[in-house]
């Protein structure tokens, strides 16, 4: 009889298979708080409707967690992983250790930590997507729970494995903005694999393109669209809504240039207006701004804004060796007396680039200077609680959708006011008034992009959305970063110790001594991991590696 366990890794030679975590119910706790159940056979983890809303829970829980070389999980792949991987391959934040160099500095191998731990941890996540949307389907034909309710559970699954299988071709892929999406991408497998007969029909899957990942993802999304609710209640946002499955399309759509579609599904969340403020989603009033731009951190359990994120807690998080408030936060500082371990600081010439304006409250909110002697730099402080790591993982913010439709409209139209009221809704909450934007502030239409632009690297520093940035606009002759590649990156002998090159009133530009790599370098994608090639006779090596 096939059994279910909490972590139990099955290792079939061609990819990991994590199976189902069925965890315990406790009152009304949320799941990372709850305690393993004993295994199940995959036949009663279907059998009722409790069960299969454990089953469910075991999904979002992988998704937090996840392994590192077998063992005990380091926030793989969306707990913290993929947001801090994200950060370390762009060069708004500076690695000061050896813990996150190879990303870094793009030494990247096909047997890397890095990069093997984000491949086999989200082809777990997607088989456990699999196995749940195999399990409910059969389990509504039965009728252990209706075709509606089966329906919700198989969306849930489809936006967890869209959300993965997007993250997999960032990572390991050529962005489909290179010839619409012709270059190879990744094996979508959608077969549970829940047993070794079943690992001989899914061990060759070929790559296809990046095109056809694209064309699956945008079909889980709409499904999970079409059947998910609009709000998940007493879940908040960390369990897949209708909302969260628009907001993905709109980012996925933004990733392929079609911008005709992020403003379509954009106007599904309130982004059509004639003019601003954008605050809410149009229908339901689902979504809007918090007031303050630290509202989604100092509040991130509850709050207006996030529209869908990854729940950790003090029984299921990424660990000293991988939560976001440890990686992100510093040793010492003057407000918190639970420290981070200093290993990637805001980069100065972040901090002090000419578009972050004097004033803006992002930089006293939600940056934090390090006490430390000689080493007063300034760190991300979005994430507070390194003691027990319980801050939650933001994958999707409603200040994300109302830029990546701004960027829509200036792209479409020269001088789009409908462009500069979304990019003033996110903006104006944190900058004075005498440096807010009018139509008149932008000589041209690119200028107006450009701000557009230059605003997420400040409203979204530390939350992982620089490199899909980077690599969506590698081919655009006009927004790319120097040779449309990897960009240059200050190296910690570089940095001032004293703080002395973090000075928005100056604003010192610091030498990047990590020289740029162009597009057409090998290593501007990350390869397949060695276990894959060796197993799956279809996959090939992406060149170079």
């Amino acid at each position: 009889m096939k059994k279910i366990f909490k972590n139990k890794i099955l290792t079939s030679g061609f990819f990991a298979v994590s199976l189902l975590s069925l965890l315990t119910v406790s009152s009304c706790k949320k799941f990372t708080e709850l305690n393993p159940k004993s295994s199940l056979s995959e036949a009663s983890a279907f059998s009722t409707a409790a069960n299969i809303e454990l089953a469910m829970v075991g999904v979002y829980n992988t998704a937090t967690v996840g392994t590192y070389n077998g063992g005990a999980g380091r926030g793989y792949p969306f707990g913290a992983a993929s947001i801090e991987q994200s950060e370390m391959r762009g060069e708004d934040m500076v690695n000061t250790a050896t813990f996150y160099q190879l990303t870094y500095e793009a030494l990247i191998t096909s047997s890397t930590a890095n990069n093997v731990n984000m491949w086999s941890n989200l082809y777990s996540l997607i088989n456990q997507c699999n196995i749940v949307i195999d399990g409910v389907t059969a389990a509504s034909a039965a009728g252990t729970i209706s075709t509606s309710v089966g329906n919700k559970y198989s969306g849930e699954a489809r936006f967890l494995r869209a959300l993965a299988y997007h993250e997999l071709v960032i990572d390991f892929c050529r962005p489909y903005v290179d010839g619409n999406g012709a270059s190879p991408g990744v094996p979508y497998r959608t077969v549970g694999v829940n047993s070794t007969d079943i690992v001989a029909s899914q061990i060759s899957v070929p790559r296809g393109t990046v095109a056809d990942d694209y064309t699956k993802i945008l079909a889980d999304l709409d499904f999970a669209e079409a059947n998910l609710p609009v709000g998940a209640s007493a879940a908040g946002f960390t369990r897949a809504t209708k909302g969260a499955a628009i907001a993905l399309k709109v980012r996925v759509k933004l990733h392929m240039n079609d911008f005709a579609g992020v403003i379509t599904e954009g106007a599904k969340l309130g982004t059509s207006a004639a003019s601003g403020p954008y605050t809410g989603v149009a229908a339901n009033g689902v979504y809007s701004l918090t007031a303050s731009p630290d509202g989604p951190f100092v509040s991130f359990k509850n709050n207006t804004e996030s529209i869908f994120s990854i729940e950790n807690g003090s029984a299921s998080n990424g660990g000293v060796n991988g939560a976001l408030a440890n990686m992100f936060g510093p040793a010492a500082n003057a407000l918190n007396a639970l420290v981070g371990r200093n290993l990637v600081v805001t980069s100065p010439n972040l901090y002090n680039a000419a578009f972050w304006v004097t004033g803006d409250t992002r930089r006293s909110l939600l940056q934090i200077q390090q006490t430390t002697t000689g080493a007063k730099y300034f760190f991300n402080y979005k994430y507070r609680d390194p003691a027990t790591s319980t801050d939650y993982a933001p994958i999707i913010r409603y200040a994300e959708v109302l830029l990546n439709v701004a960027e829509a409209y200036s792209r479409t139209n020269a001088l789009d006011t409908r462009a500069l009221n979304l990019l003033n809704a996110v903006r104006n909450r944190a900058v004075p008034v005498a440096s807010q934007y009018t139509i008149a502030s932008f000589a041209n239409q690119n200028a107006l992009t450009q701000a557009i632009l230059n605003e997420r690297r400040v409203e979204f520093a530390g939350e992982g959305r620089r490199w899909p940035d980077i690599t969506r606009l590698s081919q655009d002759p006009n927004f790319a970063v120097t040779g449309g590649g990897i960009p240059a990156k200050i190296l910690v002998t570089a940095l001032n110790g004293s703080g002395s090159n973090w000075d928005a009133v100056l604003r010192p530009v610091t030498v990047a001594a990590k020289v740029a790599l162009p597009y057409t370098d090998f290593h501007y994608i990350w390869p397949i991991p060695q276990d894959e090639m060796n197993a799956n006779p279809s996959m090939t090596q992406n060149p170079g590696y």
